[in-house]
């Protein structure tokens, strides 16, 4: 049986959507604090595990995958660190794609960030695995959602313009 996806978009203002996360990700994010105290005093191991049961009841939950998208960069571990970056844009990426009209997201809108983020740490990873042309697709795909690029993706080293 197909799950249909948690997350949506809705209109946030008269220029711009925003995404809506699902229920089990805004009751966590208490949670996610927790997490962040973790990683920044250096308890990697607990907050991985923090994060994996975050998930094992959230599954579609973007902030928890980006977290653990960017311990397995601390570890380098570019393809872990690809698969987590790359699902949290896909949750997003199918939630603005069910909606016709959603052309535009603001990457500074509070509800967007964790999928612009992990938009832009997948982009950071494709290119350290040489796999420039997919780092190309997706900074296009980004760009056309906010135009005006606050993360710098089109700036990026490595990418050719």
């Amino acid at each position: 049986m197909k799950q249909k996806p948690s997350i949506r978009v809705c209109r946030a203002g008269e220029d711009g959507w925003e995404l809506v996360h699902p229920r089990c990700a805004k009751a966590r994010a208490e949670d996610i604090e927790e997490v962040q105290k973790m990683i920044a005093a250096g308890e990697m191991d607990v907050a991985r595990d923090e994060l994996r049961w975050l998930l094992d009841e959230c599954h579609d939950f973007i902030e928890a995958h980006l977290l653990l998208g960017d311990l397995a960069v601390a570890e380098n571990d570019l393809k872990l660190a690809r698969g987590h970056y790359g699902y949290a844009y896909q949750l997003g990426l199918r939630a603005i794609e069910q909606t016709t009209d959603a052309t535009h997201l603001s990457a500074n809108t509070p509800a967007n960030r964790p999928f612009f983020h992990a938009g832009k740490c997948l982009v950071q990873c494709l290119l350290k695995m040489g796999k420039r042309g997919l780092a190309q697709d997706v900074v296009k795909r980004i760009v056309q959602l906010d135009p005006t690029d606050p993360l710098g993706l089109r700036s990026m080293p490595g990418r050719s313009r």
